[in-house]
């Protein structure tokens, strides 16, 4: 653990919004509901507090892991013995059927080995000069509105559907970015919820009542990107040099995936891909809207490096506050709440036998948040990830993007991407908080904010 009381602010720092933890075990009924309602509000103090717990659930043994070593050992040196769970596979194999996020086996591997392309390094970082333009010009349009209440969120799915149009798809996606936004309000907010039916593992074939209203977004998606790719196809068979070697066009070309898993994959990184920055946006904006001496060294290291950095590629290590607020944020707010799986044999995790068929869930959102591996886990202190401290934290206690052999692919796209969106934002403007209450977080796909960001808007001279 660090100790951040040396060289601090005297400033009391800021403790974000969250659910409180049960003192007591929710009853059979009560936990039905409130897992169906915000997941992350099941948890008990025990789960803050200690490095492992089994509870039983419909007679299935599950293990809670949040000790960083046996997270290690269970997902990065024994990770073959552990698949995705199946309640996992319940709620997100409707939404994204067999894309990577939910694909396995041979499958898996073969969608995996078509995009690493895509996501290595050379190509990442080619794309920085494409994302700071698509922020800046974003960036100025908000600020031009001084006094202006928008939902934040909702600006940062814009945003982000924005960049990975222009990167991942090179402006070759049908459809209108507000139309786009909205059908992502609905998708997010209704398919990645746990409905009750999943949770007491009834047949698939009953109805899941929470998620029909997502099922036109869901459409739309479908429909979108089936158009986008006919198009690629067309062109890809007309005139072979003019298609762009983009994600789209490499998923094309992958032998096989058939056309209704490429579709799977595109609708994957269009929801999971761009939700989970956008997401970590507006989590930053508003967190440091809260914490105004943390603001104010942003905005000063922006102030004074910025101008003197015309390459957006060395934001990335030139701007040290900027980044380190963004990753307490996605500490605080995981992108992935959760990493479930299921044992395939029998295993030992520390003291607690592991039986086959058991569920293992690694949580971030309780490892970010656990009082052995943090220093006042609570608050919002962007100063941990300074690369002095940064250092000192354990690998496998910080999991924004996963670990192990599923980490996620777009890993170095999303941080790269969330640096330059975060300074070209506050290069041009301040963001304040307008809500009546602070936002409540609720987990879906995302941890996502109950009602939105709304934030009122100031110009800064820039």
């Amino acid at each position: 653990m660090t100790d951040l009381s040396a060289g601090t602010s005297p400033l009391a720092p800021f403790l974000a919004p969250a659910p409180r933890p049960h003192e007591k075990p929710l009853g059979f009924f009560s936990f039905v509901l409130t897992a169906s309602r915000n997941p992350i509000e099941i948890w008990g103090t025990r789960a803050f507090q200690e490095p492992v717990l089994r509870n039983d659930w419909l007679k299935t043994p599950t293990i809670v892991v949040n000790d960083p070593t046996l997270i290690r050992r269970t997902l990065v040196d024994n990770a073959a013995n552990y698949v995705m769970q199946p309640l996992r596979q319940r709620v997100l194999k409707p939404i994204l059927r067999d894309g990577l996020l939910t694909a396995e086996g041979d499958l898996w591997k073969r969608t995996r080995k078509a995009m690493a392309p895509v996501f290595a390094p050379r190509n990442v970082a080619g794309l920085a000069r494409v994302m700071a333009d698509r922020s800046e010009s974003f960036a100025e349009r908000l600020a031009g509105r001084p006094g202006h209440v928008v939902d934040l969120s909702h600006e940062m799915t814009l945003l982000t559907y924005d960049i990975l149009q222009a990167t991942l798809f090179s402006d070759d996606i049908t459809g209108e970015p507000a139309e786009f936004a909205r059908a992502m309000d609905v998708f997010m907010a209704h398919m990645g919820r746990v409905d009750p039916l999943d949770i007491l593992d009834a047949p698939s074939f009953l109805p899941r009542l929470g998620r029909l209203r997502g099922r036109s977004a869901a459409r739309y998606f479908r429909q979108m990107i089936a158009e986008t790719a006919e198009r690629r196809r067309r062109q890809m068979a007309s005139d072979p040099a003019s298609a762009p070697r983009d994600l789209l066009t490499l998923l094309l070309e992958c032998e096989g995936l058939s056309p209704s898993e490429i579709e799977d994959n595109i609708i994957t990184f269009i929801g999971a891909g761009h939700e989970t920055t956008a997401r970590a946006l507006g989590w930053t904006l508003y967190l440091l809207s809260q914490a105004p001496h943390e603001r104010e060294k942003v905005e000063r290291e922006l102030d004074a490096l910025l101008p003197g950095l015309p390459d957006p590629l060395d934001w990335m290590d030139a701007l040290p506050q900027t980044r380190a607020a963004l990753e307490e944020a996605m500490r605080l707010y995981p992108p992935a709440p959760s990493l479930n799986r299921m044992a395939v044999e029998a295993d030992r995790v520390g003291d607690l036998d592991v039986p086959a068929g058991a569920s293992l869930l690694v949580m971030p959102w309780l490892v970010h948040r656990h009082e052995l591996l943090w220093d006042r886990p609570g608050h919002f202190l962007p100063d941990r990830f300074l690369p002095e401290n940064r250092a000192k934290l354990d690998r496998y206690q910080y999991l924004p993007f996963g670990v192990g052999p599923r980490v996620c692919i777009g890993a170095s796209f999303a941080m790269q991407e969330g640096v330059i969106a975060l300074a070209s934002l506050m290069r041009h403007g301040r963001f304040d908080y307008a809500g009546d209450r602070p936002p409540h977080p609720v987990q879906k796909i995302t941890v996502q904010p109950r009602g939105g960001l709304p934030m009122r808007i100031s110009r800064r001279a820039g």
